[in-house]
């Protein structure tokens, strides 16, 4: 409960008290109020504030597999990936993954010389990429984030004959950045849902190679927070509980 000055009128003695409760706010604002937890206290406002969030003190490893899909040549495709980075602050999430296109698709580029005619043409790519991740919107149970990639490769066609010998095209040199939007959703403490959308922009290639890597980003995922999992099963606390989650 605040205190809040009342109005101006005339107190004991004929005299008019300006203050009200101001020489007590310098006081309650250096210390904690009795049931008030993390919130915080503004003088001069009359509403207290309570963070949704706890912040990290420090920064802790974030590592996971990440699936994200995608439309190549007219094809939907699977772009597979590895994560591995740091969480400062619940708030900024850095480090570096690897990718790799794990579904084979048909390629338009022309069929070289030497090359048997029934051979299949699969379109291969992978690359090594940064990540940035900030933190737009969160509270216990949502949050929204806009993650960046910046990453670098190589693009080639890989030629299977239906015996079974391959023959791959040079290795072409890609760049590639990927801005994106994502959401999560804490279905229990330790267990929740991700999605989000962007876009592929490859660089530093010809015009052939970027038309067939451009294209829309897409992913749809579970989420498994081994650090709050590990802190519900060492505080003996209801694994499918909602507690932690619901707003107070």
């Amino acid at each position: 409960m605040l205190l809040a000055a009342g109005p101006l009128g005339p107190g004991p003695g004929g005299r008019c008290w300006r203050g009200g409760w101001g020489p007590l706010l310098p006081l309650a604002a250096r210390a904690q109020l009795p049931g008030l937890g993390h919130s915080q206290l503004r003088i001069g406002s009359d509403t207290v504030r309570r963070r949704a969030v706890a912040r990290l003190a420090k920064p802790r490893v974030v590592a996971f597999f990440d699936a994200r899909y995608s439309i190549i040549n007219s094809h939907f495709v699977t772009i597979n990936g590895l994560k591995l980075g740091l969480e400062w602050k619940n708030r900024l999430r850095t480090g570096a993954a690897v990718y790799f296109l794990s579904s084979r698709i048909p390629t338009r580029r022309a069929r070289p010389d030497g090359v048997n005619d029934d051979a299949r043409a699969d379109l291969r790519f992978r690359y090594l990429a940064l990540y940035g991740e900030y933190v737009l919107i969160e509270n216990r149970r949502w949050e929204l984030s806009v993650p960046l990639q910046a990453g670098l490769g190589n693009a080639y066609v890989e030629y299977v004959s239906p015996a079974g010998a391959t023959q791959e095209t040079p290795h072409d040199f890609v760049g590639v950045i990927e801005p994106s939007a994502n959401a999560q959703m804490r279905i229990f403490r330790w267990a929740g849902l991700g999605a989000g959308a962007g876009w592929r922009a490859p660089v530093f290639v010809s015009s052939a190679v970027r038309k067939e890597l451009s294209g829309p980003i897409f992913f749809l995922r579970g989420k498994l927070f081994v650090n709050d999992l590990v802190a519900v099963v060492r505080g003996r606390e209801r694994l499918f509980s909602q507690k932690g989650l619901r707003s107070e």
